[in-house]
């Protein structure tokens, strides 16, 4: 029953996004062994060693492992435990749903955060569950809806603001520090009815409908995963925490990767120097040291409506990166373009520089939607001389120029000064070259073009120009 149960949560694991091999599930099964399975906490320990590699996919995990190793409790003990009783064993609610039960169950939950009591807490959450969430088995409604359903009758914020205030009649006079103090300890407290509740729903939830069913509704993207054209603003300020540190890491395996890099040309006379100690056999063959190649990189973004977002994060993330390019400039444009290189100083906050392409960067013309052609136009008349066979060209946006000229002779132009040209576009493949898309026309003249719909997608090409190095790869053709 427990291997089934296993085999279920890591294939749910995979189906999210976690990269969980079949040795890390052997290490996982071999932590088991040696593992008191009645103690939860260290069974979810023992679990999330083994099978979770980075801090940031731990929340899948932990979603993950409530659905599928949800405590189960029987029916007859949720009915027992409809009237819960508090510490003192006085009755804190009859279940019934009326007026007076609500004012009970509000009375018992003040007393029961008051006295910081887990378990009566945690009959209270059912309870309320019970009274409150009007679960209904079969009902195609996902654990979200009963879970505000439950909370918006609690009114929790209410509940924190009484506790509030009934501790600090207890207590007296304090002091603004140790006030704050207070309030973010009972603010824990609710957070941790919240999540009581939030597990009760989930419970039956995986009661009713199964393990599988349920996890797939509560999937979510990893962070690396979601979007950028549709993140959300609680996505939005994940990315911020996570891009700097993913830039840096890639950063320094980049660095890293070059310093051992070994595929110099071969040095013929070191090499028969060296097999004179084997008697003529070249068996180890000398290669001279690679010169490390960095481009110098000239990032043209679309920030559009449409494309506001992305580039956001694409400038982030290349900014990041600097240390891997010789010299960086950064262009922005919508029908027209200017150079936004002066915004990212060393001083300036990067939601400041953002705030200043806004606000000063002469990026309208006419009518502020996109134009790549006059765009492109602009670049080459302008900063075009400052292209040499050591420019790198990273254009970002989805090519779509409101049926306006495409203007494809330019980017030729470029591409023939230019070392290499890529185009990173964050619509998906399938949606190029329809409607007002003209991404196979600039396709033709860059060397590669990348769906980048996310961060890791985002990675795989900043690490895919610094392996390609040196040398230039051949022209990468749309139909």
């Amino acid at each position: 029953m427990l291997i089934d149960v296993l085999g279920g949560f890591i294939q749910e694991l995979r189906t999210a996004g976690l990269p969980v091999s079949m040795v890390e599930t052997i290490d996982a099964m071999e932590a088991l062994r040696h593992t008191d399975l009645g103690d939860r906490p260290a069974f979810k320990a023992a679990l999330g060693a083994t099978l979770v590699k980075n801090v940031r996919h731990y929340e899948a995990f932990d979603t993950a492992f409530e659905v599928y190793f949800a405590l189960s409790r029987s029916d007859e003990n949720s009915a027992a435990e409809s009237g819960v009783t508090g510490p003192s064993g006085e009755a804190s609610g009859q279940g019934s749903g009326g007026d007076a039960d609500l004012e009970e169950l509000l009375e018992a939950l003040a007393r029961a955060l008051a006295a910081d009591d887990t378990a009566w807490l945690q009959s209270l959450a059912r309870q309320a569950v019970d009274q409150l969430a009007g679960m209904e088995p079969g009902r195609p409604v996902g654990g979200t809806y009963y879970l505000y359903r439950t909370l918006r009758q609690l009114d929790v914020d209410g509940l924190f603001e009484q506790l509030v205030e009934e501790a600090l009649a207890a207590s007296g006079p304090l002091n603004e520090f140790d006030e704050r103090l207070l309030r973010e300890e009972l603010e824990e407290r609710i957070d941790r009815l919240r999540e009581e509740i939030k597990a009760e729903i989930r419970r039956r939830l995986v009661a009713d409908r199964g393990a599988e069913a349920v996890a797939k509704t509560l999937r979510k993207p990893l962070i690396e995963d979601t979007e950028l054209m549709h993140a959300t603003r609680a996505d939005l300020v994940e990315l911020e925490h996570v891009i700097q540190p993913l830039a840096r890491k890639l950063a320094a395996r980049l660095a890293r990767r070059r310093r051992l890099r070994r595929d110099g040309r071969l040095d013929f006379r070191r090499t028969v120097r060296k097999s004179l100690a084997t008697g003529g056999v070249p068996i180890e063959p000398q290669f001279r040291a690679p010169k490390p190649y960095k481009p110098e990189v000239f990032l043209l973004c679309d920030i559009s409506g449409s494309m506001a977002t992305f580039a956001r994060f694409a400038l982030q993330f290349v900014y990041a990166m600097s240390n891997e390019f010789s010299k960086l400039r950064a262009f922005a444009f919508i029908d027209a373009l200017d150079e936004v290189t002066s915004y990212f100083s060393r001083e300036t906050e990067f939601a400041e520089a953002l705030q200043r392409i806004s606000s000063e960067a002469q990026v309208v013309w006419l009518d502020g939607h996109s134009d790549y052609g006059r765009s492109l136009e602009q670049f080459w008349t302008g900063y075009g001389q400052s292209l040499s066979a050591k420019s790198t060209v990273i254009i970002t946006g989805d090519a779509r120029s409101n049926y306006r000229g495409p203007q494809a002779e330019v980017l030729e132009g470029i591409h023939d000064v230019a070392r290499a040209v890529y185009w990173l576009n964050p619509e998906p493949r399938s949606y190029w070259n329809t409607g007002d898309s003209v991404m196979g026309k600039y396709a033709v003249f860059c060397d590669d073009v990348y769906e980048v719909r996310n961060l890791r997608q985002l990675e795989t090409f900043v690490e895919s120009i610094a392996e390609q190095g040196h040398r230039r790869v051949p022209l990468h053709k749309v139909g």
